[in-house]
């Protein structure tokens, strides 16, 4: 029995697949978050709850014991720090296989009008530091999975599509809602996109920006 290790397990698209995970596999979820009373629902069988930090090495190492996979659904002004925490953590305990969520346009590779107004609103701060931490992820000797969404929409549907490290980038938004059955998959199948960066988007949506802007 697989045991998955989530990073920031308050956020909106770990909590989808923390619940599509616990409905259709049988993996065992350790769930690691700042104030960890904000989660009051946990399965005692099959979950549990750890109070930390992802920059901290030391307790990252002490909940990585024992798991088979990391996803880390992290964000934050210090997310290039947290990723090294993770990275150093993960070679103490010889954990290999990471599921990293980052976000479109850290490679320059979203094309035309949308990448115009994407870098417009997503630049002085926040791609630079999140393409500063997916550096430090492939830099690791981990089986890592980088996973670049679109704009998120809390739509309830289940529908992208992916391009690949040096493929320019498809669509405008998706749903947090298929990220997180990306990552069900992939938790279920571990051989898959090892050392891979996906983008994921909607098909269809292409366009200057994503429709509910």
């Amino acid at each position: 029995m697989k045991k998955v290790l989530i990073l920031g397990a308050h956020g909106h698209i770990a909590a989808l697949a923390r619940k599509q995970l616990l409905a259709d596999t049988d993996v065992q979820l350790s769930l690691f978050l700042r104030r960890a009373k904000r989660i009051q629902d946990a399965d005692p069988k099959r979950e549990t709850v750890i109070d930390g930090d992802a920059s901290n090495v030391e307790q990252l190492t002490a909940a990585m014991k024992g798991v088979d996979i990391v996803y880390a659904n992290l964000a934050g002004g210090n997310i290039e720090d947290q990723a090294k925490a993770v990275v150093a953590a993960m070679d103490q305990t010889k954990v290999k296989r990471l599921i990293w969520i980052s976000t479109l346009g850290i490679y320059d590779e979203v094309p035309g009008a949308f990448g115009k107004w994407n870098h417009a609103q997503l630049d002085g701060g926040y791609l630079e530091t999140y393409a500063a931490a997916a550096k430090v992820i492939e830099a690791s000797d981990l089986d890592y999975t980088i996973i670049r969404p679109a704009w998120l929409s809390n739509k309830d549907i289940v529908s992208y599509e992916l391009t690949h490290r040096n493929d320019t980038f498809k669509g405008t938004e998706v749903s947090r809602k298929s990220i997180a059955d990306l990552v069900t998959k992939i938790i279920l199948d571990p051989s898959k996109y090892v050392r891979d960066s996906l983008g994921v988007n909607q098909p269809n949506t292409d366009g200057a920006k994503p429709s509910f802007y």
